[in-house]
């Protein structure tokens, strides 16, 4: 079983955090296919394509046909934008349960869906905010969780990881190199063990559904962190 980090070259939030977790060591040349590239560090896939994030539907089983390799879950590096302008750094889970059937989703997924959430979801928010305040993104940086609301569509436990405001925010190195770490430590890549592992054998804490909102979950990040 794999995971998949899929970033765009679209995108200088989601590119730039993975151009830094591509610096850090172990990582080789994986397979090519449909003009999508990867490279390959112990369970962990890095894909970069040149389309918008939310364009690239059932990754995990067009990988699973290039590679015979099942995946596990997929975590997508992305920009945020909001009203308020404000720089943050952003989690959530994917997909448009909202919708109706004949309403056409503005950012990808299909009407009345959503990928099973990725368990990582709560564990990597406490995480991100302690390496954002390690590297004194905090307070300039808000650290927050999102509801559901776009695509890609995959049938697998996912989450986004983003960078939000504006252009300047999506570009700043310093936010690139949180979001990287993120991912570095929270998949294991450096050796300690990996944050936000669950398994209905294995582990006895509670989970949590939490239902209602809007596009932020302010309630529901209190009970997170």
């Amino acid at each position: 079983m794999v995971t998949l980090v899929v970033a765009t070259t679209t995108d200088p939030a989601s590119i730039n955090p993975a151009a830094a977790l591509l610096d850090m060591l172990g990582w080789k040349p994986g397979p090519s296919f449909e003009g999508i590239r990867s490279f390959t560090n112990q369970h962990v896939r890095l894909l970069q394509h040149d389309k918008g994030i939310v364009e690239e539907d059932h990754l995990d089983a067009r990988w699973r046909d290039v590679t015979g390799e099942e995946v596990d879950e997929l975590i997508f590096l992305s920009k945020h934008t909001a009203v308020s302008n404000r720089p943050a750094l952003t989690v959530h889970p994917i997909g448009v349960p909202h919708l109706r059937d004949d309403e056409v989703p503005p950012q990808g997924g299909k009407p009345g869906w959503a990928a099973p959430p990725d368990p990582r979801i709560g564990p990597w928010l406490r995480l991100l905010k302690k390496i954002a305040n390690s590297h004194n993104l905090v307070p300039e940086f808000e650290i927050t969780l999102e509801g559901t609301h776009h695509g890609p569509e995959t049938n697998k436990p996912a989450l986004f990881v983003e960078i939000g405001s504006t252009e300047e925010y999506w570009k700043r190195p310093d936010a690139a190199k949180v979001v990287s770490l993120l991912v570095w430590e929270g998949l294991g890549l450096g050796g300690a063990p990996a944050v936000g592992n669950w398994s209905r054998e294995n582990d006895k804490n509670k989970v949590l559904l939490g239902i209602g909102g809007g596009h932020y979950a302010p309630r529901h990040m209190d009970i997170v962190l």
